[in-house]
């Protein structure tokens, strides 16, 4: 089964730390509820897991992530990763992420993600509407995640230059006191998704029947 995502995520950061955050693949992976980088394996590609926790059971899913393509000065990042737990489930992505900068307010940015995920074995089983709602839910985690931890990063004074057209994002940077980092989940709570996926279900069964 495969699921296309498309989003923006508007970011109360400047582009120039959000880039240099989305480039250090293992404070970014510590973004995301579950997810970790534990080894790195070549100057592109990444060994890591994702951890889900449904009540006292906790499942494991191992897999890479190779940098495909990286941009500076379009702040583009292109990714390709693949896992499976050792149930038979099996998953693979292709993510394309972009930085933009605000025109109208240097202090703020966009990040841009388009994806194609295809999954296999049991989780394949919920249909491609419950897999882009599970998909929401931790994307809007991850971005919070991300915007915090972009805020601790010092400014980007006496960093190169950015390519032009992004000079603005770079002139925002100010010397600034940082914010306490983010705690992120080291796990995905199966049981909150669940209990989502349960209340959309029962919202289109009565919304069918009205």
């Amino acid at each position: 089964m495969e699921v296309k995502l498309d989003k923006q995520y508007p970011l109360d950061v400047d582009a120039a730390r959000a880039w240099t955050l989305l480039t250090d693949l293992k404070a970014t992976a510590n973004c995301m509820p579950g997810a970790e980088i534990t080894e790195q394996l070549s100057e592109t590609s990444f060994k890591g897991g994702v951890k889900v926790k449904v009540g006292p059971a906790v499942a494991q899913f191992g897999g890479t992530v190779d940098v495909v393509e990286a941009v500076p000065a379009e702040r583009k990042m292109v990714l390709r990763g693949k896992g499976a737990d050792k149930g038979g489930s099996s998953a693979s992505m292709d993510l394309t992420a972009i930085i933009t900068a605000d025109p109208a307010n240097p202090a703020h940015c966009v990040l841009n993600g388009q994806a194609a995920v295809i999954v296999n074995g049991k989780f394949a089983q919920f249909g491609g509407r419950m897999m882009v709602q599970v998909s929401d839910m931790l994307l809007a985690q991850f971005v919070e995640n991300f915007r915090q931890t972009a805020l601790t990063l010092p400014a980007a004074e006496g960093s190169p230059a950015p390519a032009a057209g992004h000079s603005e994002a770079a002139a925002a940077a100010t010397s600034t006191a940082a914010p306490a980092a983010p705690l992120v989940a080291r796990e995905i709570n199966g049981l909150a998704i669940f209990w989502s996926l349960v209340k959309s279900w029962f919202g289109g069964l009565f919304g069918k029947k009205a």
